[in-house]
C-alpha cells in the first residue's frame, strides 16, 4: 500500500514522500494461515500413545506442541494438502508428516487423534479392539 505524503521543505519548495507500508506476514515466505471457514478434517489435538508429546494442530493454520511438562515447547505453520502436513517452526526448521486416518506419521513419531479408538489401542485401554476404528 503506498500513502503518498507532501511536506514543505521551505519556501515554495515540495518534497514528495511515499510511505510504504508492508506486512511482517506478507515477507515470509512460509503459507499464510488457512482462511476462515477452510478447514480440514485434522484440526485437533494429536498425541504420541504414552501421551509425552501432545500436538494441536489449529483451525487457523498454526500448531502448538508440548512435550513433558514443557508446554508450547515447538510451535509454528503448518499446511495440510491431502494426507500429508507440512511444519514451519517459529525456530526456522521445517517438518513433515502423513495422516493415515486418525495416525499421524511425523518426525519418526506415531501420533493419535486424542480419544479416537486408534488412540485407545495404541494405548492398551481395556476394551479397544481392532474393530473399533
Amino acid at each position: 500500500m503506498f500513502a503518498p505524503a507532501r511536506l514543505v521543505a521551505g519556501p515554495g519548495r515540495f518534497v514528495t514522500l511515499v510511505a510504504v507500508f508492508v506486512a511482517v506476514a506478507a515477507c515470509r515466505s512460509e503459507p499464510g494461515p488457512a482462511p476462515s471457514g477452510d478447514t480440514h478434517p485434522y484440526v485437533g489435538m494429536w498425541v504420541t500413545a504414552d501421551q509425552h508429546i501432545r500436538q494441536e494442530l489449529r483451525a487457523d493454520g498454526r500448531y502448538d506442541e508440548a512435550r513433558g511438562q514443557r508446554a508450547s515447547a515447538y510451535t509454528g505453520r503448518y499446511e495440510v494438502t491431502g494426507d500429508h502436513i507440512e511444519y514451519w517452526d517459529d525456530a526456522g526448521f521445517t517438518a513433515d508428516g502423513r495422516f493415515d486416518g486418525d495416525v499421524l506419521h511425523h518426525g519418526g513419531y506415531l501420533f493419535y487423534r486424542e480419544g479416537s479408538p486408534a488412540h485407545r489401542r495404541a494405548a492398551g485401554e481395556p476394551g479397544a479392539t481392532r474393530r473399533d476404528g
